[in-house]
């Protein structure tokens, strides 16, 4: 189940304006842009221009403007004076803070997630990881990463904090970004069965291996990545001007 909630379930109400301006539509262009970026079918480092997505959506310019302005507060997209909006190209920094925020929040909520985890909740998170292992299977890259992220996130919601939900969901998000600078294709950098496992863990009630489970399965997916910044190479000035 995405965890993205609808306005509905938030108790928003829809307020419709010029050319389908309203908060409800608003909420739906930006889900897809997110979902785009996060399924790497917008790259890193793609340019968004804002008469393009008005055309394409059917809204206003000032409405893209808003909606890439929220994008960009949640650090999926990055806005450059006279340069316009881009898809966010982490560093190599960012890339380690972003795993070593995910260690320090996911692991410390596995013992309160094992503790309140339903039967419900089981069989949702073992149709996530199966249908993640099919997409994976079936080379379905974009599929399985947004199914990895959906699993993260929804696990985060069991414990209960929302407000640390809400904090994992985004950085899953950008974890998605990572993959797409630094992964390898075909592989999101842990085991197809990791997942299971740690079912198998929180089933058992057993927080505490879950918490260490869940350390070793993120070190795994940051030990795939080649987190390494490109650097310019000095050029070669005796060969450059010899002769």
């Amino acid at each position: 189940m995405n965890q993205r909630q609808t306005v509905a379930e938030r108790g928003g109400t829809s307020r419709p304006g010029k050319n389908g301006d309203g908060a409800e539509r608003h909420d739906e262009i930006h889900r897809s842009i997110s979902d785009a970026i996060i399924e790497h079918r917008l790259r890193p480092g793609a340019r968004l221009r804002e008469d393009a997505l008005a055309e394409v959506f059917g809204i206003s310019r000032t409405g893209i403007r808003k909606i890439l302005q929220r994008l960009a507060l949640e650090q999926l997209v990055t806005l450059t004076p006279r340069r316009g909006a881009s898809v966010t190209r982490p560093t190599a920094d960012e890339a380690k803070d972003v795993f070593d925020a995910r260690q320090m929040v996911e692991c410390g909520l596995m013992p309160e997630v094992a503790r309140r985890i339903t039967e419900e909740d089981l069989r949702e998170l073992r149709d996530m990881a199966r249908r993640e292992r099919q997409a994976l299977k079936s080379g379905e890259q974009s599929t399985a990463i947004r199914l990895s992220a959906d699993f993260h996130a929804r696990l985060a919601r069991i414990s209960g904090n929302a407000t640390l939900a809400d904090f994992v969901e985004r950085l899953c998000s950008r974890s998605s970004l990572i993959l797409a600078v630094y992964g390898n294709p075909g592989h999101l950098g842990c085991e197809s069965h990791d997942h299971d496992d740690l079912i198998g863990h929180l089933e058992a009630g057993n927080g505490e291996r879950a918490q260490a489970f869940m350390g070793r399965h993120l070190k795994a997916i940051e030990a795939s990545l080649s987190i390494v910044e490109e650097e310019a190479e000095a050029p070669d000035l005796h060969r450059i001007f010899s002769g």
